[in-house]
């Protein structure tokens, strides 16, 4: 009996999930094939139906959020809609939001695999820049234009909020001192407003 229309993209989707909560949780290097399918409900014999290698899964893992149209998130209150003109400050609150700290499977893979993305292939890496650029991309249509401001400064503003988002939560997580790393997390946030000019922003603060 043949599957019905989308099971194989379905399945995929299985996987990919599967492996971002574990890549996430336990690194790519800690975490098996059989371990990835058995989380997707599958077995091990089927992976290679759907992916050549296990980096490749690696690199679609990494690409599954900014760089996803079906991408949709709502953090404490603060829902991310790509195609508002609020779109910077809200991405600022919900990536450095206390749920996004705190929920590691489900989080944006930038933050819990920067270190095995060095260590892995180039086509890792290139999907890292890819989805780093995506991210770029939405913080900077938020940004308000100037009369002053070249694109290039707009550009790199967006940069370093990205990378101050990304890095805020990377060391926040790393820390045992939760009242020091909310603390951290909260700085990165007013700064990251601040450099966008969204501090006035009527988004709602995502603690």
């Amino acid at each position: 009996m043949p599957y019905p229309a989308g099971h194989s993209s379905e399945v995929r989707q299985r996987i990919v999930h599967s492996a971002r909560r574990l890549f996430n949780r336990h690194g790519f290097d800690n975490v098996s094939l059989d371990r990835i399918m058995s989380g997707a409900g599958l077995t091990r014999g089927g992976f290679y139906s759907y992916f050549d290698s296990k980096s490749e899964l690696y690199a679609e893992v990494l690409s599954c959020f900014f760089t996803d149209p079906e991408w949709k998130n709502c953090w404490e209150g603060v829902e991310v809609d790509l195609a508002s003109s609020e779109v910077g400050p809200q991405v600022v609150r919900a990536y450095l939001s206390r749920q996004h700290f705190e929920d590691i499977e489900n989080s944006c893979p930038m933050v819990a695999l920067p270190t095995d993305v060095t260590r892995s292939s180039e086509g890792a890496k290139r999907a890292f820049e890819t989805v780093f650029s995506a991210m770029v991309n939405v913080l900077e249509r938020g940004i308000l234009e100037s009369e002053t401001e070249l694109q290039a400064e707009r550009r790199n503003k967006a940069e370093a909020i990205a990378a101050m988002c990304i890095g805020g939560m990377v060391v926040a997580r790393a820390m045992n001192d939760r009242t020091l790393a909310d603390e951290l997390r909260e700085g990165c946030m007013a700064v990251a407003l601040e450099l966008g000019g969204w501090q006035t922003s009527q988004v709602p603060v995502a603690g």
